[in-house]
Formats: structure tokens, C-alpha cells, sequence
């Protein structure tokens, strides 16, 4: 497959996938003589594993270190679980955080009055330091 070909594939940017080369994420593609990169299923199928694991949030890191667990026979399931729980409690602890905005934001807009008055809650509420939370 050339590099459109596994693009459409895999679901993974052209872009990407040089990138993915460049940081040796996946390994360099075999070449044809006119210098095309060429690319065998297995390699489709390592950029769908990629794009999956971008899908639910892991860093290039992490993606790195759960395609050296997937490639190693010898791996123990408990490894790739405590990837998989750290990775949880990391976008739970966004998601606190996320919540926690939100519901500042919603507070300061329901105390704006958003006519042609000049003074904001919204602008006031910004202006001030944070709370010690």
C-alpha cells in the first residue's frame, strides 16, 4: 500500500503517519526505487491501534509504551491494566477540573445581567485572583 492507501485504511493523516516516522513511533517504511513509501497491512493496522489509543487520550508516551506491551509475548496483563487505571485517573481528575470551570463560569454568567449596562460579574469575576481551593 502506498502512504494513501494506509491513510484511508488506517484512518491516520498522511500527515501523521510521517510524523509517527519522524518521532519513530512506527518504523520507517520500506521505499520503492522512485522513493514511495510502501506500507505492508500489518502496518494499517498498527496506525488503527494508534489512532484508537489517541481516540480515548493516551499521550504519544503512553502510546509508545502500550505498543512495546502489544508487542511483547511476554507481557503480564497487570502492565497494560495500570497503564489503562493511570490513564483513568488522570482524565478523572481533568474531568473534576473541567467541572469545576464550568460551574464558575456558569455563576458568573447567571450573575450577569447582559444589557447595555457597563458592569460585568463576568469581566469582574476574572479580574479577581483565584479562590484557595
Amino acid at each position: 500500500m502506498n502512504i494513501g492507501e494506509v491513510a484511508r485504511t488506517s484512518g491516520v493523516s498522511a500527515k501523521m503517519i510521517r510524523h509517527y516516522e519522524s518521532i519513530g513511533l512506527i518504523r520507517a517504511s520500506s521505499r520503492t526505487q522512485a522513493g514511495y513509501r510502501q506500507y505492508q497491512a500489518r502496518d494499517a493496522h498498527l496506525l488503527r491501534f494508534i489512532r484508537r489509543a489517541r481516540d480515548l487520550g493516551f499521550s504519544l508516551g503512553q502510546i509508545r509504551h502500550l505498543l512495546s506491551l502489544w508487542d511483547d509475548p511476554a507481557r503480564a496483563s497487570a502492565d497494560v491494566k495500570r497503564l489503562a487505571a493511570a490513564h483513568i485517573a488522570d482524565l478523572d481528575a481533568r474531568i473534576a477540573a473541567l467541572t469545576d470551570m464550568r460551574a464558575t463560569l456558569m455563576t458568573l454568567a447567571q450573575a450577569c445581567h447582559g444589557d447595555h449596562r457597563p458592569d460585568c460579574p463576568i469581566l469582574q469575576g476574572l479580574a479577581e485572583p483565584p479562590s484557595a481551593s
